[in-house]
């Protein structure tokens, strides 16, 4: 393969030939640029938006509105982008990874490329890994932008919603992927379109995008917060239905899987629970729970259905007969059977948007990356994202001198020898940063220097700014820096007078990371722009990736050398053997990454169309159509289960499906049972469309207007809340998946299959409870939108739910809020029935 290289040279060398003739391009406009005035070179952004809008595509302008960009920074910052940081603009701007070292300025490289897409108007999001980067770069960088005409927003943590969204509304944004991503799911939460903060997502630069899409990519972002239902009520709906009798106070329908409460039993829960209407849509949450609690008693049989395991109720699979480990029934139904058992009745989701950063930024039009250190994941990259890689040449050659690693059998001979070398190194007064792969190393080492009088810092990545500041200082004369191997990435380390000439700054690795990208960044912290440097990395054979991945055979080696403890080991296989072990844990969590997001995927296709739906109600669209489609589903589906074709008609049950569905409506009965025997299939599913449309005309006469706001708010809170439960049900679901491997299955195919079934079962039951409330709203009642739950944390966790307790008063007064955690008022939720 070197061989290859050497004759044909790499993918990038190909790559950054064919990107020369543009760089030529754009510095042919340099004498002319540097002529113009400023009002002249300002006035170029608005002469570029009208030739666009002209029809001349972004790649025509790319040329000219770089040199305007190059020559814009150098007023503004004195400085000038080099021709390889034009190089990496462009494959910026072309959606691509560009690699590039340390020191070669990739913050003015992302300058180019930012400018160039916002001329179209549609933002541009640079995206970094702190809020003190996303700060310095926007208000750095924002000089040149702003110089030029556009405007720069800078998202970080504590911004109100006002501010966030005049940031949004920038040309060019400036943000962590943290902020970036929370904002997208709070978007998805609103329920009026004016509280949105982001436009639609449409280019992303981001920085050091390995350590965002690779390092981060495993942990979900999460925001959490009070559900609406509380287990309270389903105990109290559980006792409700035992005082019902069957037939009396309700029927059960087994082929639609559904109860309907009698005239009687309406009676008994507007007395039980203290109610003046209990079709009222104040009331949904009361229905659903008896609802539930009726099928939990009906339909539901233990040892059947379900089995009791270990406190815990566990589905049966209705066709294999298997227990199924960590699935929950959906829709509050799982919690309305541990009611009914006398079990633990497991807290309802929190859980009220997740999303993965690899989907995340899948979203945008276009993404781009860079960082130092990239090629390593060229595959996941490129099989992820779709993105290549092209690794930018140096500005200045490489100067830094990486020695071979030292290897030592026992960690506390490695120290010994770190602490010695230090030691003898600081004498000459070149100054070294120390690299450590944990907090607990970097002050053990730090407690060994102390001991032998060395000053030292030690930076472990827990203050950006203070981070930033230290780094900084580190390639000063007789400077020692501990720091954990991600502290301070992002800043520049620049040489003090004289540090050059002695060698300038020494990396110091005390222990090789898992992933050669990581050890690749700490080297690259030396040898900037042509400065002197060196690297050097010491190793244990009681390291965890020696012990873990390394082989035995490099132990063997070690014992017929004969070697001590303290004697360092050098050799070429030890070399291999330590980079094989690095590529098979690379090998490993790609895997593993690989494997989160085909769990994710299913829940992102998921996502997409409940945000899409979201998105419709929130555009205020007229929904009649939408509704009335829903009902032709809901009549269809039930007309399915009643008068299956795969039957004998006279096993069909027409009185079963008139009374389904004029429970569903709100009426004595849609149809008179003889009339719907005289009908066959075809015309009864005609008949019974035109009954339930008239039914919802003369909702629509009697209402007015108000209808279709009414529609908003009934389908946005039945949306919301389904979805709630289906996140959660869906995290059951993955958790418990895995032992489905040990009957020979694959979790992921079974995760998708079943995951399928459950979100179609959503889809019908909000199709159901939307047609339920709207056929029974009333037009004296005033319904506004309220969100089903609050949002009281935001997480980027590691795909487990981070709970916080909700603070309620000691008295709770009727308009306070309930202790149950309805978020609803004491009065509108457990008041009731007290």
């Amino acid at each position: 393969m070197n061989l290859f290289r050497k004759l044909f040279g790499s993918y990038s060398d190909k790559e950054v030939k064919r990107l020369q003739p543009i760089v030529d391009k754009i510095e042919s406009y340099d004498e002319a640029m540097s002529k113009l005035s400023d009002d002249e070179l300002k006035a170029k952004t608005s002469e570029f938006k009208e030739r666009l809008n002209k029809g001349e595509t972004l790649d025509d302008i790319l040329p000219e509105a770089f040199a305007v960009v190059r020559e814009a920074a150098f007023r503004v910052l004195k400085m000038k982008h080099y021709r390889v940081q034009l190089i990496g603009g462009i494959v910026l701007h072309q959606g691509r990874i560009a690699e590039m070292r340390t020191g070669e300025g990739k913050t003015l490289v992302a300058t180019t490329a930012a400018y160039l897409n916002a001329l179209s108007g549609k933002g541009v999001h640079v995206v970094t890994v702190n809020d003190y980067l996303a700060k310095r770069d926007g208000e750095e960088m924002g000089r040149v932008y702003e110089f030029l005409g556009l405007s720069v927003g800078i998202i970080v943590h504590g911004l109100d919603q006002a501010e966030r969204r005049a940031a949004y509304e920038s040309d060019i944004t400036y943000g962590t992927n943290n902020e970036y991503g929370f904002d997208y799911l709070r978007d998805n939460m609103v329920i009026y379109k004016e509280e949105r903060v982001q436009r639609p997502l449409n280019f992303a630069i981001v920085d050091e995008v390995d350590s965002i899409l690779i390092d981060e990519a495993r942990t979900p972002l999460i925001i959490s917060g009070e559900g609406e239902k509380s287990t309270h009520l389903y105990s109290v709906a559980d006792n409700f239905v035992k005082i019902l009798k069957k037939e009396d106070d309700f029927t059960v329908d087994e082929k639609q899987h559904a109860v309907l409460l009698t005239d009687s039993g309406v009676e008994k829960a507007e007395k039980y629970f203290s109610l003046e209407n209990y079709a009222d849509t104040d009331n949904m949450e009361i229905q659903h729970h008896v609802i539930q609690a009726l099928k939990a008693h009906n339909l539901m049989q233990r040892d059947i259905d379900y089995v009791i395991r270990d406190g815990e109720i566990v589905i049966v699979d209705e066709f294999t007969g298997r227990l199924m480990d960590g699935r929950r029934y959906s829709d509050g139904l799982h919690q309305a059977i541990e009611a009914k058992e006398g079990v633990k009745i497991e807290r309802e989701s929190k859980t009220l948007a997740t999303i993965t950063f690899q989907n995340y930024f899948r979203i945008y039009n276009k993404i781009s990356g860079m960082t130092g250190t990239a090629q390593t994941e060229e595959t996941e990259f490129r099989e992820i994202y779709g993105l290549d890689v092209v690794v930018i040449p140096t500005n200045k050659p490489v100067q830094r001198i990486d020695y071979s690693d030292v290897v030592y059998k026992t960690e506390r001979a490695k120290f010994n020898a770190i602490v010695n070398d230090i030691v003898e190194l600081h004498k000459t007064g070149q100054p070294m940063l120390v690299g450590t792969i944990s907090i607990e190393k970097s002050e053990l080492l730090s407690s060994m220097l102390k001991r032998k009088g060395i000053p030292h810092q030690v930076l472990n990545a827990k203050h950006h700014e203070k981070e930033a500041e230290i780094v900084s200082h580190a390639g000063e004369k007789g400077m020692v820096t501990i720091a954990t191997n991600m502290a301070g990435r992002g800043t520049d380390i620049k040489l003090t007078d004289g540090v050059d000439e002695l060698g300038g700054l020494m990396i110091v690795g005390t222990e090789r990371h898992e992933s050669r990208r990581i050890d690749n960044q700490l080297r690259g912290r030396s040898g900037r722009q042509g400065d002197n440097g060196g690297s050097r990395f010491y190793i244990s054979l009681e390291d965890d990736l020696m012990r873990l991945f390394g082989s035995e055979r490099i132990k063997d080696i070690t014992e017929r050398l004969g070697l001590g403890d303290d004697d360092p080991i050098e050799s070429k296989m030890v070399s291999n053997a330590i980079e094989q072990a690095q590529r098979r844990v690379e090998g490993n969590n790609f895997e593993v990454r690989k494997n989160v997001l085909q769990y994710d995927n299913v829940m992102n296709k998921q996502r997409e169309i409940i945000y899409g739906q979201r998105s419709q109600v929130l555009e205020g669209e007229n929904l009649r159509e939408h509704i009335i489609s829903m009902v032709d589903d809901i009549i269809i589906t039930a007309v399915d289960a009643h008068l299956s074709q795969t039957v004998n008609e006279d096993q069909w049950d027409r009185e079963g499906l008139i009374r389904y569905l004029s429970d569903v409506v709100g009426v004595d009965s849609l149809m008179d049972i003889t009339d719907a025997e005289k009908l066959s299939r075809d015309e009864l599913l005609d008949a019974l469309k035109e009954k339930m449309h008239s039914i919802y005309d003369m909702k629509e006469e009697e209402i007015g207007e108000d209808i279709r706001e009414i529609e908003r708010v009934i389908l946005l809170r039945v949306v919301d809340t389904k979805w709630m439960d289906h996140i959660d049900a869906m995290d059951k679901l993955k958790q418990g998946i895995g032992l489905r491997a040990y009957r020979q299955k694959d979790p992921a195919v079974e995760y998708r299959f079943e995951g399928m079934n459950m979100f179609e079962e959503m889809i019908f039951n909000i199709k159901e409870d939307t047609i339920r409330y709207l056929y029974r709203v009333q037009a004296e009642k005033k319904i506004e939108r309220e969100r089903v739950a609050e949002p009281v944390a935001a997480s980027h966790g590691d795909d487990s739910l981070k709970k916080e307790p909700r603070k309620v008063k000691d008295k709770t007064g009727r308009n306070d809020l309930c202790k149950c955690g309805s978020g609803k008022k004491f009065k509108n939720c457990c008041g009731k029935f007290q």
